[in-house]
């Protein structure tokens, strides 16, 4: 008797954006799930027909897949009508609604893990509606009191101390308590999620040359090396602070299971320039399983047929991988 596929929510994200036309391509493979679409049934049949596709649309039911080649949408409407690259504002709590039906879905176990196409953060503000990103929004909404961004691609994990900072903040926000905080989030998550039984954690320091003995700033001396050895000290294997610069050489990778940078921008960009298109964007420490597409939602690719799905069709597969 087979085991039957993981059943995920996907959202479509932004409707101007190209988030329609990616979850459109989703029966195009033989992946490892039972997809769900979350959107407005409406949008997507517009947009496929925008795109020459021909993909049949079937309302979602949990006791009857849909036949191969089309795609289960879980019907939430849009507020206003969508044209393909121009935003609108009364959209916004649109996005919104259908995230608020897939963390429901996984909360209650309807749903094994979801995954998300890009939104507009500026739109869903512009409705009236502090928002700062997918991450923070699902933390809320799980009671999560912290969470880690983590992207992975390209044979490489790359989790953040800091996420979305101005460079002046990043320094004051590395303290030992948060450091600490983190590292233990991404060291239970790579244990309890990616079942690796005694992860090597490469931490990056904060400064050039890691802070070069203290000539180059103290963080490492004052903050990232006591946390690192008190953590050490309960059996966790961390090897750091290194210096960044020198962190992402194929035989230092090779030595552990995942990076933890300090910021954004000293991670993301070696990550980045070796999968964009096929990296993936994971959010750990939650009750629930979430992956994301690592790119935005290029409105000027949406309807073109322009867009790959190459970063979708991998936030699936590690969804699926993940909640097995």
């Amino acid at each position: 008797m087979s085991t039957p596929l993981p059943l995920l929510a996907v959202t479509a994200g932004e409707p101007a954006g190209i988030g329609p036309d990616l979850v459109l391509r989703l029966p195009q493979l033989a992946l490892p799930a039972r997809c769900v679409v979350i959107a407005d049934k409406t949008l997507l049949q517009q947009r496929a027909a925008a795109l020459g596709l021909n993909v049949p649309l079937v309302d979602y039911q949990r006791a009857q897949p849909a036949p191969a080649g089309a795609l289960e949408v879980w019907h939430v409407p849009l507020a206003a009508p969508c044209q393909p690259g121009v935003l609108d504002a009364a959209n916004g709590r649109y996005v919104l609604a259908t995230l608020d039906v897939a963390i429901a879905g996984c909360l209650s176990g309807e749903f094994a893990a979801m995954v998300t196409a890009p939104v507009h953060k500026g739109v869903i503000n512009d409705a009236g509606v502090a928002f700062s990103g997918h991450t923070e929004y699902l933390a809320e909404h799980t009671a999560t009191p912290r969470v880690v961004m983590m992207l992975a691609g390209a044979g490489m994990r790359v989790a953040l101390a800091t996420t979305h900072l101005p460079l002046r903040q990043v320094a004051d926000a590395i303290t030992r308590d948060s450091l600490e905080a983190v590292i233990r989030i991404l060291h239970a998550d790579l244990v309890t999620k990616f079942g690796i039984a005694a992860p090597r954690i490469l931490v990056a320091g904060l400064n050039p040359h890691a802070g070069e003995g203290g000539h180059m700033g103290r963080e490492e001396i004052d903050v990232i090396e006591p946390t690192l050895a008190a953590l050490c000290g309960e059996g966790m294997n961390l090897i750091g602070p290194l210096p960044a610069d020198t962190l992402f050489n194929p035989d230092k990778l090779a030595q552990g299971d995942a990076v933890l940078a300090m910021y954004h921008d000293q991670g993301l960009p070696v990550l980045k320039h070796a999968s964009f298109g096929a990296g993936i964007n994971i959010t750990l420490g939650l009750p629930i399983i979430r992956t994301s597409v690592d790119h935005g939602t290029a409105l000027d690719l949406a309807a073109t047929g322009r867009a790959d799905p190459g970063s979708l069709f991998e936030a699936v597969r590690l969804a699926a991988q993940l909640s097995t």
